[in-house]
């Protein structure tokens, strides 16, 4: 059994048998496969290999989708009352590759083009719109697949007892968790959903909702590149997971959303300035506890920034990418902006001078002016060097 066998196949989950040579019924469509491409998304899962005979990875299959399979992708676009045209579409953004005419496809695969084209029909997502929704859900679920399956459900198919086989032990577990798991899912998405959603509504106006302030950070750590000449694959990977886990550990404990993670960089998101600089001095102050962590970087810009499909564009999100490759080792550096926006909110102060004046400062930072220098791209910008502020004890 291949993983995609087991659940990352066709459109709906299995992967079908090569359709050289055959077409489907009533079909006039090409009787060959479109394999990947250079035009094909990264997500994608080539399903133009022969499915296995082996009666277990059929079970699997079958348990996993629900439902055998029975229509080719003329028959299931036909059943849904789509055209093979908008079908391929949907097919293609949530990642499956084009398989011809092989009968790969279930109950299950008509059921969703039927539910997005009839969200198209009522008017509720435009054409382009619910394209978007699937390779969102295609690109985040194919990763989350991945994931359980290298990880996840390897890691418990160890045999248990000498003589047994992992094969044998994957169908019951996987029969015992698909539920589970799915519910689990579920639950997550909801959450995620209603978060996502009360922090749309609350914008200032219409076009916060797409175009929002946000301050953005990221994080890098130091001589990766020579990590990777020095440590062993296995080590290597244990160092990224420690850092991936520990980032996204305390940017959801503090407020912030994380973006994305890039193997030894992370990039996250937060609402307002003060959220994002206490993330970016704990995540500092964590990896320097580590000793078995290299020193850590961060830099984080305030302003507009565009969102897409969970991803974050424009000038501000460039800025921070500068300033993390400029910043001094275990350091932050915030542009002109959101040390503007940490005055404003009173975390910290608009100079040491003004804070000195003050009988009973409460500041949660310190900010230092460095040399102004150019910056690839976006001209000469001012850092600022990002601290914690040490309250001054009386007398």
């Amino acid at each position: 059994m291949t993983v995609d066998d087991a659940g990352s196949g066709a459109p709906g989950g299995g992967r079908p048998a090569s359709a050289a040579g055959r077409t489907g019924s009533g079909s006039g469509a090409p009787a060959h496969p479109i394999g990947r491409d250079q035009h094909t998304p990264l997500h994608e899962v080539d399903h133009t290999v022969e499915p296995t005979a082996d009666p277990l990875a059929i079970r699997l299959e079958q348990l996993i989708l629900g439902a055998e399979r029975r229509y080719t992708p003329f028959q299931a676009a036909r059943s849904a009352g789509v055209s093979m045209e908008l079908a391929s579409r949907f097919w293609r953004a949530m990642g499956f590759a084009d398989i011809g005419q092989a009968r790969a496809l279930t109950e299950a695969d008509v059921l969703a083009l039927r539910r997005l084209a009839g969200l198209v029909e009522a008017g509720l997502l435009s054409e382009p719109m619910a394209v978007q929704v699937a390779r969102s859900t295609g690109q985040t679920t194919a990763r989350l697949a991945e994931w359980q399956i290298d990880s996840f459900l390897e890691g418990l198919t160890e045999p248990p007892e000498p003589g047994m086989t992992r094969t044998e032990v994957t169908y019951p577990l996987v029969e015992l968790l698909l539920p589970e798991l799915e519910e689990f899912l579920v639950y997550v998405w909801r959450r995620q959903l209603a978060a996502a959603t009360g922090r749309v509504v609350q914008a200032a106006d219409d076009e916060e909702m797409v175009d929002r302030r946000l301050a953005v950070g990221f994080a890098d750590l130091v001589g990766f590149t020579r990590l990777t000449r020095r440590l062993e694959e296995e080590e290597l990977g244990e160092l990224v997971e420690t850092f991936e886990t520990t980032a996204a550990d305390l940017v959801a404990a503090h407020g912030g959303r994380l973006i994305k993670t890039l193997g030894d960089e992370v990039l996250y998101a937060a609402d307002d300035a003060g959220t994002a600089s206490e993330i970016a001095l704990r995540l500092i102050e964590t990896m320097d506890g580590d000793e078995s962590m290299p020193e850590l970087r961060v830099g984080i810009a305030f302003g507009t920034v565009t969102t897409r499909m969970g991803d974050v564009f424009g000038t501000t999100v460039n800025l921070a990418s500068r300033l993390t490759s400029i910043a001094p080792k275990n350091a932050v550096l915030v542009d002109g902006a959101l040390a503007e926006e940490l005055g404003r909110t009173g975390d910290a102060p608009v100079s040491e001078k003004t804070a000195e004046s003050e009988e009973s400062p409460s500041y949660r930072f310190a900010l230092q002016p460095m040399w102004q220098r150019p910056v690839r791209g976006l001209g000469i910008v001012e850092p600022w060097l990002l601290t914690r502020r040490t309250p001054k004890i009386p007398g």
